[in-house]
């Protein structure tokens, strides 16, 4: 099946494997791309596409003299203060030969800067395929992956606090609850007791770093069966690096809207992270409270923006469901055989 992403001047088939996993709220003109484009020696631009999946900014990918970019402006959840840890980020990692976007300076020499009232970036552009259905050698590419940016992050000095921690589902959950969808009223009390339950049971102290904290599968892209580049940073913060997995987890080794766990995934994940970083043995003692934590983070957000999503916005709404059903398997199954 062919994904068809309009820009208004011509549309374009993209090739089936790529599976662009982002979102569009700020229309741009050719001119005003254009303009933008110009602030940066990339050289002139030849065409753009909206990218027209996901929920959180909006981005577009633009030929430029025959190179191919990503134009992201930033919305809803991103603050402006956070974007120079970003951006930061990546560099930092890119420098240590970790594939992922590098931020592209203008001719003044910034990364970031403003397009219609609103933050912008041009990064570079990952080739490679997003993986729908991964197998156990994919899932344990990833396990690898994850171990080897943890490792490196150990050392990158600057801190983020985590913007979507346990304070900020209750917030939302609370902005949703009020809302009061006849299509989620039966997991409403459920989330309410097991947010409370979360809070009380939160681990204090365990090994962390800077992580991800957004590694679906949509931001990993695979060329020659090898990963060849991460995307998207912009929820990490410095957390306990469980979490990080634990997010890989939910996303990877769930089947059939989040009702069937993939257990052969899931010890192929931590059998690669542990090539490069040996989980604790309280790590694992606490996997579930940060499996279910995970699971909430997700499955809140996404009521969220099912609930409040623009009318406007060429976005997909994602099932809040899935994360469901996904919190439920956690609560019933409590220790998993690493």
């Amino acid at each position: 099946m062919k994904l068809i992403i309009k820009k208004k001047m011509f549309t374009l088939k993209c090739p089936n494997n790529l599976k662009i996993n982002m979102a569009v709220f700020t229309k741009l003109k050719e001119e005003e791309i254009r303009k933008f484009v110009n602030m940066y020696n990339i050289g002139k631009l030849e065409s753009f596409t909206e990218i027209i999946e996901g929920i959180e900014n909006t981005n577009y990918k633009l030929i430029c003299n025959g190179v191919k970019y990503i134009l992201t402006i930033f919305e809803k959840r991103v603050k402006e203060d956070d974007l120079p840890f970003f951006i930061e980020l990546k560099l930092y990692l890119n420098s240590n030969k970790f594939k992922c976007p590098k931020p592209i300076k203008n001719n003044e020499g910034k990364t970031i800067n403003s397009i219609k009232n609103k933050k912008a970036i041009i990064i570079s552009f990952i080739e490679g395929e997003k993986i729908d259905i991964p197998n156990i050698q994919e899932c344990n590419e990833v396990g690898k992956m994850i171990g080897q940016l943890h490792n490196l992050t150990m050392n990158f000095k600057q801190k983020r606090k985590n913007s979507l921690d346990i304070d900020e589902w209750k917030i939302l959950f609370h902005k949703c609850n009020i809302k009061n969808e006849d299509k989620f009223k039966n997991l409403y009390n459920d989330l309410k007791n097991e947010i409370n339950y979360l809070e009380k049971s939160w681990p204090k102290d365990l090994p962390s770093g800077i992580v991800h904290a957004d590694l679906f599968k949509d931001n990993i892209f695979f060329k020659s069966k090898k990963i060849n580049g991460v995307i998207d940073f912009y929820f990490s913060c410095y957390h306990f690096f469980i979490y990080d997995i634990s997010i890989v987890v939910n996303d990877w080794c769930f089947e059939k809207n989040g009702s069937v766990f993939k257990s052969d995934y899931f010890k192929s994940i931590i059998s690669g992270y542990n090539s490069y970083r040996n989980l604790t043995t309280e790590e694992i003692n606490r996997f579930n409270i940060l499996l279910r934590g995970a699971a909430v983070r997700i499955l809140v957000t996404r009521l969220h923006d099912y609930i409040f999503h623009p009318e406007d916005a060429i976005v997909i709404k994602k099932d809040p469901l899935e994360y469901y059903n996904i919190l439920k398997w956690h609560q019933k199954n409590k220790v998993l055989e690493i």
